[in-house]
């Protein structure tokens, strides 16, 4: 195990407890073992392996996951259903957006800064660039005009909220 949950030092939101985490081992090169980090609801919100971390007063809660190499800090919060993985930063809740649920599926589209891509979206197992969910909706959903109007705003949205053009 690379963390454990510091059942002393909890949050309330409404009637959600939050645990403080305290890592276990060295991860990555940013957190020694022993370090306090942020604050999650149980262990299914951070990975047990790779360098996945929470930190400052960052929470995760619900069925929301943090996974691979992605880091939740500052004042950041990430619930629902929502995952952040690969290279993810999510630094403020800005960084972060999830929409939804679509009219096809009942899923939540995730979208996040990634270091690698800029913006990744994250919705079923779709998992890429802004521009390429954008390609990808057109293709699945063409036969479909109110799904496909639905993922267009959707692509919209995300495409306003983090400044870049699809």
């Amino acid at each position: 195990m690379k963390y454990e949950l510091v059942t002393t030092d909890t949050k309330k939101m409404g009637s959600i407890t939050l645990y403080r985490i305290r890592a276990l081992v060295d991860i990555g090169s940013m957190v020694a073992a022993g370090e306090l980090g942020g604050y999650i609801e149980g262990q299914r919100n951070l990975d047990q392996s790779g360098n996945a971390w929470v930190s400052g007063n960052a929470w995760v809660s619900g069925n929301a996951q943090v996974s691979g190499n992605a880091w939740v800090s500052g004042n950041a919060w990430v619930s629902g259903n929502a995952q952040v993985s690969g290279n993810a930063w999510v630094k403020q809740s800005s960084d972060h957006l999830q929409v939804g649920p679509a009219k096809s599926s009942g899923r939540f589209t995730t979208a996040f800064i990634d270091e690698k891509i800029g913006v990744r979206v994250v919705c079923g197992c779709f998992s890429g660039s802004v521009l390429e969910f954008s390609q990808k909706i057109e293709e699945t959903h063409k036969d479909n005009n109110k799904h496909l109007e639905q993922y267009r705003l959707f692509c919209q949205l995300i495409a306003f909220n983090f400044n870049v053009q699809i």
